[in-house]
Formats: C-alpha cells, sequence, structure tokens
C-alpha cells in the first residue's frame, strides 16, 4: 500500500471511485445523476488541489484531498473503493490526512460529510458543528464536522 499525489491522468479513476462509492450507500440513479458533476474529478482539479490517492500494486483503492489555506482548511473527496469499505483503509487515509494535514499548518478540518460518513468521522475525533448546504443538491443539508488536527485525532486508539 502506497499514499501518493494524485495523477491527472487519473481523473477518470477517481470519478469512477467516487461515484461507485456514493452508489454503495444505496442512493438511486436520479440522486448520483443529480450528484455526479460534484463527483467528477478533472486534470485541472487534480493538478491544482492536495488530492492523495491510495494505491494497491497500481489500483487506485481510495483517494481523499484537503482544501484551503492553514489555519482551517477542509477535508474532502474522502472515497474508498466498495470492495474495502470495512478493511480498515478509511481509517489509513484518515491518519495520513491528519498528518499530511499538520505538516501544511493546519489547525482544523471541517467535512461537509455525508450523512452515511458521519459516524466514521465522529469515531475519529470529528465533531459535529452544524450543517452545509449540499453542493449538488439544493435545499439538502449536510452534517457539518469539524476535527483539531493533531495526534489525539489521528484515529491510533
Amino acid at each position: 500500500m502506497r499514499l501518493r499525489r494524485a495523477r491527472p491522468d487519473e481523473a477518470s479513476t477517481l470519478s469512477e471511485l467516487a461515484l461507485a462509492a456514493k452508489r454503495h450507500w444505496g442512493y438511486d440513479e436520479e440522486f448520483l445523476d443529480s450528484c455526479r458533476a460534484e463527483l467528477t474529478f478533472s486534470p485541472d482539479d487534480i493538478a491544482r488541489r492536495r488530492i492523495v490517492v491510495v494505491d494497491l500494486g497500481g489500483t487506485v483503492a481510495g483517494c481523499y484531498s484537503i482544501d484551503g489555506e492553514p489555519p482551517v482548511g477542509e477535508l474532502g473527496d474522502m472515497w474508498v473503493a466498495p470492495s474495502r469499505i470495512g478493511t480498515g483503509l478509511g481509517r489509513v487515509m484518515w491518519h495520513d490526512a491528519m498528518t499530511t494535514a499538520a505538516a501544511a499548518g493546519f489547525e482544523h478540518l471541517e467535512i461537509a460529510a455525508d450523512p452515511n460518513a458521519e459516524g466514521f468521522y465522529r469515531k475519529l475525533g470529528a465533531e459535529r458543528v452544524g450543517e452545509a448546504p449540499s453542493r449538488s443538491i439544493p435545499g439538502r443539508r449536510l452534517p457539518l464536522l469539524r476535527v483539531r488536527v493533531g495526534p489525539r485525532n489521528r484515529g491510533d486508539d
């Protein structure tokens, strides 16, 4: 397993991963179509953003992004391949994201979480601080979480 920066030529792979991970939660095709633009990565997105992938022998099994500028950023695009959900890969990605964010000078990260993922983030130390509007579906509200970046919130417990 290797965590590394995403490459612009992986845009379609990351887009497919995000859509498959979202589909895993049982959303119907109409809902997924509404989210498709938000779940689509472009080569330019990858070139300008902090996007990390989990590379398992040449296969991308997960990714996450850290956006914004210190001291407060956004943890987003955290997707795990459906076949890897529940294997601990998400925890590995979380640990790496906290380490990467701390090294970049972030003090806190905010997460506009899918409701199905809120428990995962809270278990690892994130706290719900409110709601955020969906970027895809007008009127839909998402849990807004915040985590202090540092050793106590790296998911080591």
